[in-house]
């Protein structure tokens, strides 16, 4: 599992012109992607990095901020790009594999009390964020 995690001022997903989730202020948008074999410890793990990542000001974590999180699915994490001009998705877990674990991820993330936003699973999103810094991490579990 991977994660691209940015910190930002405010971040929303929109469908076909519609806001479906969006946070206000400081927080994180958390761009999952799921690989075949991930399972429950790779949700714990990025659950608990993204929550636990001190990359807020003051380096502060967003649970210490109390900031809200706006996870979106993004299989073209797993992207292949070492051949060619067109990217390979064979390493990125198909739908039924990755809707769930994200949605774990989400629930998890939750459970820690944040305030968790998301994007709509396999539609086509417009993602748009104020970037805060700009600092962005990648995290792999």
């Amino acid at each position: 599992m991977r994660a691209v995690v940015q910190r930002v001022d405010g971040a929303r997903v929109l469908v076909d012109g519609a806001v479906v989730g969006a946070i206000d202020g400081a927080g994180l948008l958390v761009l999952v992607g799921v690989t075949h074999g991930d399972g429950p410890e790779q949700v714990a793990t990025i659950a608990r990095k993204v929550a636990e990542l001190r990359i807020m000001d003051d380096e502060r974590s967003v649970l210490d901020v109390g900031g809200g999180v706006l996870v979106v699915s993004q299989f073209t994490l797993y992207g292949d790009t070492r051949k060619g001009r067109r990217p390979s998705w064979s390493a990125a877990a198909p739908g039924s594999v990755a809707e769930p674990l994200v949605a774990d991820v989400v629930t998890a993330l939750r459970a820690r009390g944040l305030q968790v936003e998301t994007g709509e699973f396999g539609a086509q999103m417009r993602v748009e964020l104020a970037g805060d810094g700009p600092v962005t991490v990648l995290l792999e579990a």
